[in-house]
C-alpha cells in the first residue's frame, strides 16, 4: 500500500511539474528567465514547484 501511495505522489509531482513547465514557456518572460526556472523545476522538482508557485512570474501568460 505504501509504494502505490509513493507512485501516486510520484506522479501528481510529475504532472505539477510539467503544468509549472508548460507555463513558464508560455510566459512572457525572457528566455534566460525561462531557462533558469524549467532548470531548477527538472533538478529539483518539489523544492524547485514550491519556489516557483512563490516567486515565479505571475499574470503574464501568453494564450
Amino acid at each position: 500500500m505504501g509504494s502505490t501511495l509513493n507512485g501516486l505522489l510520484g506522479l501528481i509531482i510529475l504532472a505539477l511539474d510539467i503544468w509549472a513547465i508548460v507555463n513558464i514557456v508560455k510566459s512572457n518572460a525572457q528566455t534566460g528567465k525561462k531557462v533558469l526556472w524549467v532548470l531548477l523545476i527538472v533538478f529539483l522538482p518539489v523544492i524547485g514547484l514550491i519556489i516557483w508557485a512563490l516567486l515565479g512570474p505571475r499574470g503574464n501568460v501568453r494564450l
